[in-house]
């Protein structure tokens, strides 16, 4: 079957640059990546950025703490509706919404896609309901939208064909996920943040914000066996290696 992959840029944040590297120094300026992956059976968004709230409520939507720590990129036209009804798709027509985990950058835009399912890994859902609201992470507002949600656990075929997986990368939360996307012109792993940079498959460097370091390590170590062995690996939030990645309605992969 033909599947098709393709890229958007929903905004960038600033953030302490130890968020992504422990103990690194200063601050870094990253873009907040989506995916849509158009199958014969129904497209599928992986991540949907930030939520609309930061443009019209953001004084009681941003914590006090995220208030402190960071700076907010986001226009009306960074809203994954907005980026895909740009680049010819339509919000309404999404089938499946896989939210790599639920911090705010990563789900914030679910509701925009009124008609998606949401795949989320069931340890994900179970730990971020259970997170206090005044903190900036896991805000209710972004994944408790009313849509239907399907809790994963473990791997998931989406069209049952192979070419859309799920993959646990356990570690940066309890529950994050990655999507491993097989189409005509390769296979692509989207990372979400269980690898931000791309030199840290290169050093393993370990990033400050993370549940499980010794499952992030795991992972790391397991993604670089897959870039090795010939899959293109889209990490999360690295402002280097996301100015060569062609943005909808240019085909990723």
């Amino acid at each position: 079957m033909s599947v098709s992959l393709y890229a958007m840029t929903c905004g960038e944040i600033t953030i302490p640059f130890n968020f992504l590297r422990q103990d690194e120094p200063g601050v870094i300026r990253v873009p907040m990546g989506s995916y849509l992956i158009v199958h014969p059976r129904g497209q599928v968004v992986f991540d949907t950025g930030l939520n609309p709230l930061l443009l019209s409520d953001y004084d009681n939507y941003v914590t006090a703490n995220a208030k402190n720590d960071r700076t907010f990129h986001f226009s009306p036209q960074a809203q994954i509706s907005s980026r895909l009804t740009t680049a010819g798709f339509d919000p309404d027509a999404i089938s499946f919404v896989v939210n790599s985990h639920l911090h705010h950058d990563h789900c914030g835009g679910n509701a925009l896609l009124p008609n998606a399912e949401v795949l989320v890994q069931s340890l994900e859902w179970k730990h971020a309901v259970q997170q206090p609201g005044d903190r900036m992470a896991y805000r209710q507002v972004d994944f408790d939208t009313g849509q239907p949600v399907r809790l994963l656990d473990g791997e998931f075929d989406v069209f049952g064909d192979g070419s859309v997986l799920c993959v646990p990368t356990y570690g940066h939360t309890p529950g994050h996920q990655s999507l491993l996307v097989n189409t005509d012109r390769g296979r692509y792993l989207l990372c979400g943040d269980a690898c931000y940079l791309d030199r840290t498959l290169d050093d393993f460097h370990l990033p400050g914000i993370l549940a499980d370091p010794e499952q992030t390590l795991d992972v790391l170590h397991r993604i670089r066996a897959m870039r090795d062995s010939g899959t293109q690996v889209m990490v999360g939030h690295d402002p280097e290696s996301w100015t060569s990645v062609p943005q909808a309605p240019d085909r990723l992969g």
